[in-house]
């Protein structure tokens, strides 16, 4: 089968830093589906394991954890899914990407797609969808009930792909106030067509921004990329017993700096159920469920914001290097072979 591998940590301006390769189809777990891939989309994570995670030497390494495609097959001990149907998932990261024509995962980590969106605008959506849900519900505790609240959600980094999929879910399942970060014209477009009641810019002191606007402090901080850049500032933000998650990979955090307000701190890594078999895997199937429900009501809508042609290495290096660039907005799907 056809697939985009890496053999080696390399640059991404490097020939091979990814390349096109022909590899065996893979072989099926009990749990497994075989999913055609129809459609990717490419998150951080793809940088980072192409960055600093080198594959045994003189073997192939696939990344792509978002994907979009069609049931070909079933493991023995399958049941959620048949041959012919619609698929959307993120996969489990010890095991290889999607960026394949052929792809295998465990069928608890897998939805059915929504009815109202094509592959690429699905393959868009499973990382950031439950890396935004599981931090907003799981970890800062919000409350899905849509009543008003009194409280504030301040979002550093809103208009990348999962700030794109909170604001949405903040702003149409909870009561809270949703205050989004966004330093260039066309993000702070973006974000505040996604639903945020407030912009600010974290290019400024986020505390003298939102002071600009009126708030004093929040009660909840999403902190989605150079949280150590921000650290001080957010803690600045958050009124006495906040709440700060984050999603990224600060060097170092004085944690000490929360003491004072009473403040605490969850890291949210949407992998943990897969990395370590827990026995809630299947949560991340009804996750999928639920979204692909809220999708097609028109309450959440997919964040595409690239579409960058065939599934191949030329064109994977072209999302790799914009993601590098700290400049994408939404996310960047691919589709086809």
């Amino acid at each position: 089968m056809k697939a985009v591998a890496y053999y080696q940590n390399l640059p991404i301006d490097h020939p091979e830093a990814l390349r096109d390769v022909t590899l065996p189809e893979p072989t099926l777990g009990p749990r497994d589906l075989l999913v055609e891939v129809r459609a990717v989309s490419v998150n951080p994570v793809d940088v980072k394991v192409r960055a600093n995670m080198a594959p045994e030497a003189g073997q192939a390494r696939v990344l792509g954890w978002d994907a979009a495609g069609v049931v070909r097959a079933v493991g023995s001990e399958a049941g959620l899914f048949r041959p012919g149907d619609r698929v959307w998932y993120a996969g489990a990261l010890q095991r290889p990407g999607a960026n394949s024509e052929l792809h295998a995962v465990d069928e608890r980590l897998v939805g059915k797609m929504p009815d109202s969106l094509d592959f690429e605008a699905a393959a868009a959506l499973p990382l950031t969808a439950i890396t935004a849900w599981e931090l907003l519900f799981d970890r800062l505790q919000v409350l899905a009930n849509g009543r008003p609240s009194g409280k504030k959600l301040l979002i550093v980094g809103a208009a990348g792909g999962v700030g794109s999929i909170m604001i949405q879910l903040a702003r149409r399942l909870t009561g809270l106030t949703v205050i989004a970060t966004a330093s260039r014209p066309e993000t702070r477009a973006w974000v505040s067509d996604l639903g945020a009641h407030h912009v600010v810019d974290h290019s400024q002191p986020l505390s003298r921004e939102l002071k600009r606007i009126g708030i004093g402090h929040v009660d909840y901080v999403a902190s989605l990329n150079q949280t150590d850049t921000h650290f001080s500032e957010i803690v600045e933000a958050l009124a006495p017993q906040g709440k700060l998650a984050l999603i990224d990979d600060p060097a170092s955090l004085d944690i000490r700096l929360l003491k004072p307000k009473s403040l605490s701190l969850h890291w949210e890594f949407m992998y943990t159920r897969s990395m370590f078999a827990t026995d809630d895997q299947i949560e991340q199937h009804k996750l999928l469920s639920e979204l692909a429900r809220l999708v097609d009501a028109g309450i959440v809508r997919s964040t595409v914001a690239e579409r960058f042609g065939a599934i191949n290495a030329a064109n994977l290096k072209r999302a790799h290097a914009l993601l590098e660039s700290n400049t994408a907005r939404g996310k960047i799907v691919l589709s086809g072979f």
